[in-house]
Order: C-alpha cells, then sequence, then structure tokens
C-alpha cells in the first residue's frame, strides 16, 4: 500500500484513531517518509527519574494533537510513523536502573569504582549494557536510512541517541549537531558511566563526521564543560543568560536565530533535551533548570533553519518524564509533531 492510497479515505479532522500510528495518521513505517524510534531507557539517570516512560506517554498523547498547520498545508500527509516499543530493551533498561541507583548512592557517599568490587561490577555492566544499545539503535536506524527512510528518535534520557548519530555518520561524510538544552552534556563518563546521559555530546564529538556542535540555551554546567567548549573549536555555545540579555537589551529574537544559523553547516541533526524548555513546559524532566525557552520560541528557530534551506537529517527529543499527569507528555508530543513536519520538509518531502 502506497502512502497516497493510506491518505485518500483519512479525515484529519476526526478524533485519533488509536488503531493507527503515532498521532492516528494513517501510515506505516513502510510507508512513511519518516520514522520514528522510540528507546524506553533511563539507566544513568543522576536526578529523577521516568524518562523511560517518555516513549509511551508522548506515543498516547499524540492522538489529542490536531493535525493542522497554518504554516504548512496538508502537513499530515508528510507520513510520519513510530515503531514498536522494544519490551526487551525496556526489561533490561529497568533491571539495570535499579543496579545504577545502588551504584550511584554508593557514589554519592564518597565510594569509588577502584576501591569497591560491587560498584565496579555494576559499572562495568552497565557500560557493556549501554554499549550494546547503542548497537542496537544504530542497526535499526541503518535500516531504516537504507529504506530511504528520515529517521528520527524518542527517548528515554540523552544518552539515547548516540547510535542513531553513528547510523548518520555511515551515510554523511560529514555534519553538525545543534543541541537544545539546559546542560552542556559534555562530561567525560559522569559517575564513572561511559555512556552517561551528561556524556551524550563528548561521545559525539567522538565521530569523526561530526564537524561542529552547536549549543542553543545551556544554563546548567561545571567548569570542566566550560573550558572544553572554549578550548574545543568545533563547539559553539548561546548561553541562555547570554540570550536573556540580548533580549533585555532589545534585541530581536529573530537576530539571535540569524546569529546561530550562521554557525550551523548545511547538514545538521537536532538533538532536544526538553529541559531546554521553559520548566512550567516539562516539570518532570529529569533535572529540571530555571530559565530556558518558550514553546513557541524554539519552533520559530527550527523554522528559520528550515527557511534558510539547511537539511536537518535527523532529530531527537528526549528527558521527556510523564509524572502524575500528561502535561510533560502534551508538550513532547506536540514539539515532535512540529519538528517531524518540519524536518521533513527540509529533506524535502511534499503533501502530495
Amino acid at each position: 500500500m502506497s502512502k497516497q492510497t493510506e491518505t485518500a479515505n483519512f479525515n484529519p479532522n476526526d478524533i485519533g484513531n488509536t488503531d493507527n500510528t503515532i498521532f492516528g495518521l494513517p501510515f506505516t513505517p513502510e510507508t512513511a517518509s519518516l520514522v520514528i524510534i522510540p528507546v524506553p531507557w533511563e539507566v544513568t539517570v543522576s536526578y529523577n527519574a521516568g524518562t523511560a516512560k517518555g516513549p509511551q506517554a508522548i506515543y498516547d498523547a499524540s492522538f489529542q494533537v490536531d493535525l493542522f498547520d497554518i504554516n504548512i498545508p496538508n502537513a499530515w500527509k508528510l507520513g510520519m510513523a513510530m515503531l514498536p516499543i522494544d519490551k526487551k530493551i525496556k526489561s533490561i533498561g529497568n533491571t539495570l536502573r535499579k543496579k545504577a541507583e545502588k551504584y550511584i548512592d554508593l557514589y554519592a557517599s564518597g565510594k569509588t569504582s577502584s576501591k569497591n568490587t560491587s560498584m565496579k561490577n555494576i559499572q562495568n555492566e552497565v557500560n557493556e549494557a549501554c554499549l550494546l544499545l547503542n548497537l542496537n539503535i544504530k542497526n535499526k536506524a541503518l535500516t531504516q536510512l537504507n529504506k530511504g527512510k528520515i529517521v528520527a528518535l524518542v527517548g528515554g534520557d540523552h544518552s539515547t541517541p548516540l547510535g542513531l548519530m553513528q547510523a548518520l555518520a555511515e551515510k554523511h561524510e560529514s555534519f553538525g549537531i545543534l543541541q537544545i538544552d539546559a546542560h552542556a552534556d559534555l562530561r567525560d563518563a559522569y559517575e564513572g558511566f561511559e555512556f552517561s546521559h551528561a556524556s551524550i555530546m563528548f561521545n559525539a564529538l567522538k565521530i569523526p563526521q561530526i564537524n561542529s556542535l552547536v549549543q542553543v540555551g545551556i544554563r546548567d554546567y561545571c567548569e570542566d564543560e566550560f573550558i572544553l567548549s572554549k578550548n574545543d573549536e568545533r563547539i559553539t555555545t548561546f548561553y541562555d543568560s547570554e540570550i536573556k540579555a540580548e533580549q533585555y537589551n532589545g534585541t530581536p529574537w529573530k537576530n539571535m536565530c540569524a546569529a546561530i544559523i550562521e554557525k550551523l553547516p548545511q547538514q545538521i541533526y537536532l538533538s532536544f533535551d526538553i529541559d531546554g524548555l521553559d520548566p512550567k513546559l516539562c516539570p518532570n524532566t529529569g533535572t529540571p533548570v530555571p530559565g530556558g525557552f518558550e514553546f513557541e520560541q524554539v519552533v520559530y528557530l527550527i523554522e528559520k533553519i528550515v527557511a534558510a534551506k539547511k537539511q536537518i537529517i535527523g532529530f531527537d527529543i528526549n528527558e521527556v518524564s510523564p509524572g502524575n499527569d500528561e502535561w510533560d507528555a502534551n508538550v513532547g508530543a506536540r514539539l515532535l509533531y512540529k519538528i517531524s513536519n518540519l524536518c521533513m520538509i527540509s529533506n524535502g518531502v511534499k503533501t502530495k
């Protein structure tokens, strides 16, 4: 069945059909232009847990999202679908999360893996499992990329998209990362975990094909991360405090977006940690930080990137934790819909 056939009898103004894929859309991974990989994983989370529930929560909330987009006529026809949530990954992650919590408690009390056998065993087990997860995601992504699909990822914590980045590196000679985040994520093996959520960009920069990292909205970082960002010529950081100062001095957001876009290469991977937003929009995320962006601010930035004819070759949204209500997931689902559509537009996908 083709994408055109699936859209023929679909009513985008009706209620979301839960028999269909994410957002109630009438596509399958075979007919969709963009395929989403859900990763329910949060093993190395060091503060509040819950992000492993993010993919399912976003999926559930997606059926309440209106498909009409005033800026993209017939946006729903672009075509996206989500792969099934991998129950094995979820189970392994839940088991290792309990062990990692024990490790982190010991670490916080001053103990180290070099002198504690139990900690060393957990550290090795977690690092090995994360390595296998990266390979799993890389293979899933390559399967879709080899079919000509655009691939996105929904976490889970921010460690999850490394495999997708590695897959894209096999398809592109060079590309940059646009990171929207409260945190720099440039720590080397944070708390002893090589693939920590706080180390994702440190690890990403090991990929030779990644030629630049543009960080936007950063407002929580350590001195080592600050020094690294200053000394590595590939990294450009637009700190939240500097963005706010420019706004207070009267600089329009449009002008600041232009400055960000100027630092981006032609091909971009977008990595979006939900805590890049103001925490009123994501109060249950793993590590909320005061400050951050409004929803429409980041959508505007991504729209300007697409208008500048940049290509978003893939993206991730992560650190959505549903908490006790649907608020975070509602925000995450709407963000996913907007970014997915803009990503497809940047790759030349048509609605016809």
